[in-house]
């Protein structure tokens, strides 16, 4: 049975205990149908209260027998008040108050409550900033855990809603999903939501479907949870060029609306604190309000790649052509990462350092395998934000994959690339971050700047 369920059987005894004094008023001043009006409510107010219990409790329970014994005692008394015998108001109801006393008490305490957790990521990719709390969620004997993908739009360059993406057939085989159609929020009531995209309808490149905005999803639980997908160079939080660069994130409205905000360390924690109740600052919502809401837990995906090891990702076989050499000895993988941001501010100079890196790892093809991996939404920035790139890019990804020399990475999963590399080269990243925790040596790339050797060393 489900918290909320429980409250609502409880609060039917209290009821019921409250017509009871009715009734032994009502029979003492010779009352009789105004009695047996009350004892025909308790009547079905018990069947209603036995049959939802049946129905939430998954093993046989006291409280449906004592039930049904309630409801033998409601009808002798109603028999009895029925056919105008004297009938003492008190005597009356004294075994309906002992039966209820033995039922509140067995509800109390044999009724098992049980949680329900609803996980909504929006693309699959992201998965693992969620993972490892489902996990945990999955494992506890006590909760129904639900993973529910749901749909999001890309956005055309007037922030009107372009194509619907639905990932639902991306995730983990281990992963059980539940179609977005096939749960009815207003009616489950979920003990708590977990979302890791909080930008609702600010966000330029996508929006996930507005059923599925912050704002609206907090009607139906009582704690709605909000995990960012990203993971953020960690700053101190009295820096304060560094925490401009990044108060955007911390204003998102699922920030605002969400009941608990878990972070990925103490210092971010501390930097989101700041940052909102500056924001705050005229409302109730003060330094001590953001302090309880915000937590610097540390981000499931950094339990998602640090359980992800090479020896036990599946790697494609088209990808082991690449890595391995003739003789069957492994190349060095090195693991290149292009962002949405280097692209929208370099623009062709982006594109012009991506062909050089990718002529220096073609010529040294022998010694290391490139493993190309943009970021998933590139494409969308491109189409809303620059459409005059989409097509260089496009040709750019084509001459790529058709070279066959190097891996690209299009799939939802990041983790087995971090497994997979020797190291990290490329953009700045939330991922810069995933292969240090990975222990993954990283250097990130300067648009400005050429190879002017061939070697790699």
């Amino acid at each position: 049975m489900r918290k909320k369920q429980k409250m609502q059987a409880e609060e039917m005894i209290r009821l019921l205990g409250k017509r009871h004094d009715q009734i032994q008023k009502a029979v003492d001043a010779g009352e009789p149908e105004k009695a047996m009006d009350l004892l025909a409510w308790c009547q079905e107010q018990g069947i209603r209260l036995g049959e939802m219990i049946e129905e939430t409790q998954k093993e046989d329970c006291a409280s449906v027998a004592l039930l049904e014994t309630y409801c033998e005692r409601v009808y002798e008394v109603y028999e009895a008040v029925g056919q105008c015998r004297q009938v003492n108001g008190r005597k009356a109801v004294r075994n309906l108050r002992r039966v209820l006393a033995q039922m509140e008490d067995s509800v109390k305490h044999d009724i098992h409550v049980r949680r329900e957790a609803v996980f909504l990521p929006y693309k699959a990719s992201m998965w693992d900033s969620l993972e490892s709390v489902w996990k945990a969620a999955d494992e506890d004997p006590d909760c129904d855990a639900f993973v529910i993908p749901i749909p999001y739009y890309t956005k055309n360059p007037d922030g009107s809603f372009c194509q619907m993406h639905y990932e639902k057939d991306q995730y983990p085989a281990y992963v059980p999903v539940t179609g977005y159609e096939d749960y009815d929020f207003a009616k489950r009531q979920p003990d708590v939501i977990f979302i890791h995209n909080a930008y609702d309808d600010c966000n330029y490149l996508t929006s996930v479907h507005p059923f599925f905005y912050s704002r609206n999803l907090r009607k139906f639980t009582e704690k709605l949870v909000y995990i960012p997908y990203f993971l953020w160079e960690e700053v101190e939080p009295d820096d304060k060029e560094a925490v401009e660069k990044m108060e955007h994130l911390c204003t998102v409205p699922g920030v605002l609306y969400a009941d608990q905000v878990i972070v990925q360390s103490e210092k971010m924690r501390q930097i989101y604190v700041n940052v909102m109740t500056k924001l705050t600052k005229n409302t109730s919502a003060d330094e001590t309000y953001w302090s309880k809401k915000i937590l610097g837990c540390g981000s499931p995906k950094v339990d998602r790649v640090l359980y992800a090891q090479k020896d036990k990702v599946k790697v494609p076989k088209e990808w082991l052509d690449v890595i391995k050499r003739e003789d069957g000895s492994r190349k060095t993988v090195i693991f290149y990462n292009t962002s949405i941001s280097a692209l929208l501010e370099s623009g062709e100079r982006e594109f012009e350092k991506m062909r050089d890196v990718f002529r220096v790892f073609e010529e040294n093809r022998d010694k290391a395998a490139l493993l190309w991996r943009p970021h998933p939404l590139i494409k969308a920035a491109i189409e809303a934000m620059k459409p005059e790139l989409r097509q260089e890019y496009e040709e750019l990804v084509c001459e790529y994959r058709k070279a066959g020399w190097g891996i690209y990475d299009d799939t939802p999963d990041v983790d087995r690339a971090i497994a997979l590399c020797d190291a990290y080269y490329g953009d700045p990243s939330s991922l810069v971050r995933l292969c240090e925790e990975a222990g993954k040596p990283v250097m990130v790339q300067n648009v400005e700047v050429r190879c002017t050797s061939t070697s790699l060393h």
